[in-house]
């Protein structure tokens, strides 16, 4: 079928908007009519190619929409039903079959690699394969997904307010719930708040951390992070970071959260932890050098790496919709709306924190 998509053919190029071919969905696959989708920092790496996922490609990865039609074997959601789309996995390896498939033996082959669960590419123009990104694709009118990727939503909350959740805010939210599991009147501080780290502050209030510590150089962030649980905000510009979390904790937080991807920061939340503290990097950093007997081992931290929050879609992404019916996680707070013609300008306020979530909506 003819579609209308993104499509990006060089490193750092301009996304042009043009009609592709997208083969009808195959076997445990679902095809869905793109209602939004999210810009996430992880679309801007892949463009960058700081993560070289194979070119010409469709990026988006943050879909929702509504089913159009199911392949063969597909039981979980049918034609109308309203879904949100995350990433991709194979369901098969011992990770995913123990409950963790953002470790998926596959993950980078199936979201990064360009190609879906079979090994194909399926969107083309004329002798052009466009790599498929996180099985989905979703900057474009439709999308072909298999079903392990498609959550459905219930059909009486906002469909373009969905779309984030699949990866940028599970990622945020679902790092706390799911990987770090602070204990009720612990501490944590959160490095960077932009839409992964204030998912993250949101559910540090929901499981009752005493002191939540949101650290961004933007004040307008920091203010929006108070709004949304944080207990005290750092301005990583004015002060000295670690000294401050120190002064304002004793000894350093129980756990921390870096979502920026700069290795400095990485290596203050580092600092900031107290003895046996936990740091949980989810940003796409590059290299960092500590000492780490001095850093990490001689105080007996942890610095782990989470992906996708460590979440089940499926069962993590309806608690999430939950909470924010229940006014527990008002993430709708961090949106913005772009019409998808409008995809470039949606980059750029993502870039310039002018916007902290944009989301592109498709035409009618």
């Amino acid at each position: 079928m003819k579609i209308k998509a993104a499509t990006l053919y060089k490193a750092k190029g301009d996304f042009i908007f043009e009609e592709v071919e997208l083969q009808e969905p195959k076997a445990n696959e679902v095809l869905i009519k793109i209602v939004a989708s999210g810009v996430c920092h992880t679309d801007s790496v892949v463009r960058e190619q700081f993560i070289p996922v194979p070119l010409p490609a469709v990026l988006g990865h943050e879909g929702a929409g509504i089913v159009e039609k199911v392949g063969a074997n597909v039981t979980t959601v049918q034609p109308g039903d309203h879904v949100a789309l995350s990433f991709s996995s194979c369901g098969h390896c011992e990770n995913c079959l123990s409950g963790h498939p953002s470790s998926c033996d596959h993950l980078n082959d199936f979201n990064f690699g360009g190609i879906m669960n079979d090994g194909s590419k399926r969107i083309h123009k004329h002798d052009i394969e466009f790599s498929t990104f996180f099985g989905q694709s979703s900057f474009a009118t439709y999308a072909v997904s298999h079903e392990r990727n498609v959550v459905k939503i219930d059909k009486d909350v906002d469909l373009r307010l969905m779309a984030p959740l699949g990866c940028g805010i599970q990622t945020g939210s679902g790092t706390v719930l799911n990987k770090l599991r602070p204990e009720f009147g612990s501490t944590i501080a959160v490095y960077g708040a932009g839409a992964v780290g204030l998912s993250a502050i949101m559910a540090a209030k929901i499981v009752g951390c005493s002191t939540i510590i949101a650290v961004d150089i933007h004040d307008d962030r920091l203010e929006l992070a108070k709004e949304l649980g944080a207990t005290h905000v750092i301005n990583g510009s004015k002060v000295d970071t670690v000294a401050e979390v120190r002064s304002i904790t004793g000894r350093g937080t129980h756990y921390a959260v870096d979502s920026t991807g700069v290795p400095a920061v990485t290596r203050q939340a580092l600092n900031g932890l107290r003895s046996m503290g936990t740091l949980a990097v989810v940003g796409a950093t590059g290299d960092l050098t500590i000492n780490v007997q001095e850093e990490l081992m001689g105080e007996g931290k942890s610095m782990i790496g989470v992906i996708e929050g460590d979440a089940v879609p499926q069962t993590f992404i309806p608690k999430l919709v939950q909470f924010y019916k229940e006014g527990k996680f008002p993430f709708d707070k961090l949106i913005n709306f772009y019409q998808f013609e409008e995809l470039e300008k949606a980059f750029e306020d993502s870039k310039t924190g002018k916007t902290i979530k944009p989301v592109v909506v498709m035409p009618e």
